[in-house]
């Protein structure tokens, strides 16, 4: 079954994306946590960071890459944003399909509670 965001990246969910490549793709978030929440994900699916292998590390290094450039292009780079990735069940991963969380555009809270 292909994931959600597989859809998404096919073009057969609507989604407001915000960058695409060869190598990932980046869409925003339709439950926002705050102003700017972009996720980032890789067009192949790799289901979690313990699934990535040392020929995914080129895509792995894109996906920080694009969340600079885009923090840059939402003019939330120079007070500050936060990227996060979730893994498994504990970590608050809801999506098996590796993704970056781009969030600025307000002070951000503790990252753990």
């Amino acid at each position: 079954m292909p994931t959600l965001f597989a859809k998404i990246i096919r073009g057969e969910l609507p989604s407001e994306i915000v960058y695409q490549d060869e190598l990932v793709t980046a869409f925003r978030d339709i439950s926002p946590a705050a102003p700017t929440h972009i996720l980032i994900v890789p067009n192949k699916v790799i289901r979690t960071v313990n699934d990535l292998r040392d020929e995914d590390e080129k895509v792995a290094g894109r996906m920080v890459i694009v969340a600079k450039k885009l923090a840059e292009r939402e003019g939330i780079a120079e007070d500050g944003y936060r990227l996060i990735i979730n893994c498994n069940r504990h970590g608050g991963q809801d999506v098996y399909h590796l993704h970056m969380h781009l969030i600025g555009g307000r002070q951000l809270g503790p990252i753990a509670q």
